[in-house]
């Protein structure tokens, strides 16, 4: 039977699938716990924009009588975060708004709000709901680890491609049972439900998982991406950003300031010319961020973000029965025999 013949009608049997099984095993397992960090905080992070809305700006303190003047205000810090040294002191540009004050010491920053009148310390600055997508942002895009995580994510990006592409491959049932493919039979048992869960999870959300995985490592090495663009269609705007826009700032998100309580600085962005080839590349932005539509449309994102932490625990439950589990088998019926010949001698 010729090769395309039989991956059409009994693919199981072909070599190249089970290469390609091994493939896909094994980089599952390599980069599991991976896949769990990049899905669970992509999915939180498609709903940055509502937070960052949500969050409490610079509040007014209930009090009366004589506000506090910026050395008044500056002994309190002191007071408060004894050997600290204070930076800057952000007045309110309203009477009886809350005083933002940055202390340092050494290498650690702190940066607190005051009561303007008692000087009493009243918190974080920055609401713990930023600080939280802060860190989810710094974990997604730079792995928590500085540029060279960012180089680390763009290498795990490819193999995730590569892991979506193995499993799209070894998914295919053949033509006679493709369509049992697309779903479940609950009255399976456990070893085969689980099989058919991540079988059938696995072909519904391929889409959205080779795309993010291709995106992925756009973000991180847009180069390669450009230059294969560019022989085909022409670049205005990435032609000019060789290396394309940052996708996504790691720096500490800070709450929207108060007109007058600290300066303000508007980006103004330069008009552009978006060529045919541009276009391909911000659709890879929009795509990958799910930011050209709606809440219903993040939501949607968000919730097919998570189905590679479902594929991840169905893979690992299949692992095990296939591989962990007989082989603690073996070695199980290996301590026997040696007790039994053991018990036979003494």
């Amino acid at each position: 039977m010729a090769f395309r013949e039989q991956f059409w009608r009994r693919p199981q049997s072909l070599w190249l699938r089970k290469a390609m099984f091994q493939i896909h095993l094994w980089t599952g397992i390599a980069i599991g716990v991976y896949v769990i960090a990049i899905s669970v905080s992509g999915s939180a992070l498609f709903f940055r924009s509502k937070i960052l809305e949500a969050a409490p700006g610079r509040q007014i303190v209930a009090g009366s009588g004589r506000l506090l003047g910026k050395e008044e205000l500056r002994a309190a810090a002191l007071r408060a975060y004894p050997g600290y040294v204070v930076g800057n002191i952000w007045l309110g540009s309203i009477p009886g708004q809350e005083v933002e004050i940055w202390l340092a010491r050494g290498n650690r920053q702190t940066k607190r709000i005051f009561d303007p009148y008692t000087g009493k310390d009243l918190g974080e600055s920055v609401p713990y709901s930023l600080q939280a997508i802060t860190w989810l942002l710094d974990l997604h895009v730079n792995l928590s680890a500085g540029p060279k995580g960012r180089i680390v994510n763009g290498a795990f990006a490819i193999l995730l491609t590569l892991l979506v592409i193995t499993g799209a491959v070894i998914w295919w049932p053949g033509v006679m049972n493709w369509r049992r493919s697309l779903g479940v039979n609950p009255r399976a048992g456990w070893k085969r439900l689980n099989w058919e869960l991540h079988s059938a999870i696995g072909f519904w959300s391929f889409a959205f998982l080779f795309m993010w995985a291709l995106t992925g490592v756009y973000l991180v090495f847009p180069t390669p991406f450009h230059n294969t663009i560019q022989r085909f269609l022409p670049l205005d705007y990435y032609r000019i950003v060789a290396s394309g826009p940052p996708a996504l700032s790691a720096e500490p998100i800070l709450p929207v300031a108060d007109e007058g309580s600290r300066p303000i600085r508007k980006r103004r962005r330069p008009v552009f010319h978006y060529s045919a080839g541009d276009k391909i590349i911000r659709a890879f932005y929009a795509l990958h961020f799910g930011n050209f539509a709606g809440l219903g449309t993040r939501v949607v994102w968000a919730l097919f973000g998570l189905t590679p932490v479902l594929l991840f625990l169905t893979g690992a439950v299949m692992w095990w029965n296939r591989v962990l589990s007989r082989e603690a088998r073996r070695l199980r019926r290996g301590v026997e025999t040696v007790r039994a010949m053991h018990g036979a001698t003494a």
